[in-house]
């Protein structure tokens, strides 16, 4: 995988149980719950951006719920 300059490259073992479970909370988890937890809206929008990246690497292996 090539990686851009400003980026970085995750690798993380998760059990199957562990990566269901994340995928359930990425599916569920809305604007209010990114905001809560961020300082503004720009970096709400950006923690969305990254969990949308997470989101769809998981769907990629199987593990995206309806």
């Amino acid at each position: 995988m090539t990686v851009s300059s400003g980026e970085i490259c995750l690798s993380v073992s998760l059990s199957e149980q562990e990566a269901w479970d994340l995928a359930q909370f990425l599916k569920r988890a809305g604007f209010a719950d990114f905001r809560s937890n961020a300082v503004d809206d720009e970096e709400a929008y950006r923690m969305i951006v990254a969990a949308e990246k997470l989101k769809s690497n998981l769907a990629a292996i199987g593990y995206s719920p309806r």
